[in-house]
């Protein structure tokens, strides 16, 4: 019997195991890879279809994310008006996402309208005929919300910290303008449909409680249609990095924040350094307990918050401190940074503020993994980047385990302001 007396024992997040289920793969007829994890409470289904079309493959500027917003905004046979209330109907959520490497149009919903709302997903992937009127209000929309966006600083220095770092042509560093918006067509929009989508490569990800026929429900509805049924030619993209190093942008003259930015190059997940610069980029930027936080916003009071993090694209990577500050204090921000990075490589860490860092990740992991939907998420990230579970079970000894003395030598490589790049928006 529970002694209520006897206070439980408090144990380190970093002394528990932490493991990652496998999902079910099969493949439908036409070859497109199905990957499924049954699991959860509650009777609820997530699927993703993933195609690779994004603005890597653009063909002209925004064709992509056009082509991807407006995928379930009219087919041959229904309106905008009449998809959305059918799915209204069943209480489900149709969503689509545009990224840079892929696109996704994900559908939640509950298990037993499945059957019900497949259809009509079938149909966005057969017969969308992305109707002129739809075109123009898109137009409109995306041409408003950009310049309300180009008003603030944060956005202004998010996307030219991009352009800085990759190039203005580039995928990762374009960035879009109003005469964009603009130059896009019925046509254009239609042709990258039809290659990246109807006849696109696709991979299905799905999680949830997941309906006994659910193989056979995919095999009706899409197996028969012409995903993967075409090569895809793979792209390569030159990166052109800005010589200059150091920017400061007035965007408002009168105004009294500024975005700062402050990034470097660095590798993608397949680089042997990158599990241990994790544990680094926590220790220095990576949560509320981190160096920068503790000395920029507890200390100094410069910010309400300031964040290191690693950026991975499939591509290419880079290492990015962000944060706002006010206009008389954004350059002593920037020199508390290179400050705190000095600390790293000159000073010491000791084993208490290494072990908080490690039971954070180990405690986010644990979080990331509560539910069907999240371990979905995390093997979609793993596939995506041509990995399985053998890199995620590196990655947790690597948190476990790495010393101080490890850490010293990356930030020793890593953290050197010379090989960033600056950027002040006010």
């Amino acid at each position: 019997m529970l002694d209520r007396k006897i206070a439980p024992q408090i144990k380190d997040a970093v002394e528990y195991g932490i493991s990652l289920k496998k999902p079910d793969v099969f493949k439908l007829s036409n070859s497109v890879p199905v990957y499924t994890n049954h699991a959860g409470t509650e009777e609820v289904i997530q699927i993703e279809w993933l195609f690779k079309a994004g603005n890597w493959y653009d063909t002209k500027n925004n064709v992509s994310a056009a082509t991807n917003f407006l995928i379930k905004n009219g087919t041959i046979k229904r309106s905008a008006y009449e998809i959305n209330e059918f799915v209204d109907f069943y209480g489900a959520y149709l969503n689509r996402s545009c990224y840079n490497e892929t696109a996704v149009v994900t559908l939640h919903c509950l298990t037993r309208q499945l059957e019900h709302i497949l259809p009509i997903v079938q149909e966005i992937f057969r017969e969308a005929n992305f109707p002129e009127d739809e075109l123009n209000i898109y137009r409109q929309n995306m041409k408003q919300r950009l310049a309300v966006n180009l008003r603030k600083c944060d956005f202004v220095a998010g996307r030219k910290i991009d352009e800085l770092m990759f190039g203005s042509k580039h995928p990762y560093g374009v960035y879009s303008e109003m005469e964009h918006y603009d130059a896009i067509t019925s046509e254009d929009i239609k042709a990258y449909y039809d290659s990246f989508y109807k006849n696109g490569n696709c991979t299905i990800f799905s999680a949830g409680i997941l309906p006994a026929n659910y193989a056979e429900l995919l095999e009706k509805y899409f197996g028969t249609l012409p995903f993967n049924s075409k090569t895809i030619v793979e792209q390569t993209h030159e990166v052109q990095p800005f010589a200059e190093k150091k920017w400061e942008i007035i965007n408002d003259k009168d105004g009294v924040q500024a975005a700062i930015r402050i990034a470097r190059p660095f590798p993608t997940r397949h680089h042997p350094d990158f599990p241990k610069t994790q544990v680094l980029n926590a220790l220095f930027g990576g949560f509320f307990g981190s160096r920068l936080m503790t000395n920029i916003r507890e200390d100094k009071g410069y910010t309400y918050g300031i964040y290191s993090y690693l950026v991975n694209h499939i591509h290419e990577g880079m290492w990015m401190i962000s944060t706002e500050a006010g206009r008389d204090v954004c350059h002593a921000t920037v020199q508390e940074v290179y400050h705190e990075m000095q600390q790293l490589r000159d000073g010491d860490i000791d084993q208490e503020e290494l072990l908080q860092v490690k039971n954070y990740l180990i405690g986010t992991l644990l979080g990331d993994l509560d539910g069907p939907f999240q371990i979905m998420s995390r093997w979609k990230n793993l596939i995506l980047n041509g990995m399985d579970e053998s890199y995620f079970n590196h990655s947790v000894e690597v948190i476990k385990n790495i010393t101080a003395d490890e850490l010293k030598e990356l930030a020793i490589k890593y953290l050197n302001p010379d090989e960033f790049y600056e950027l002040i928006v006010i």
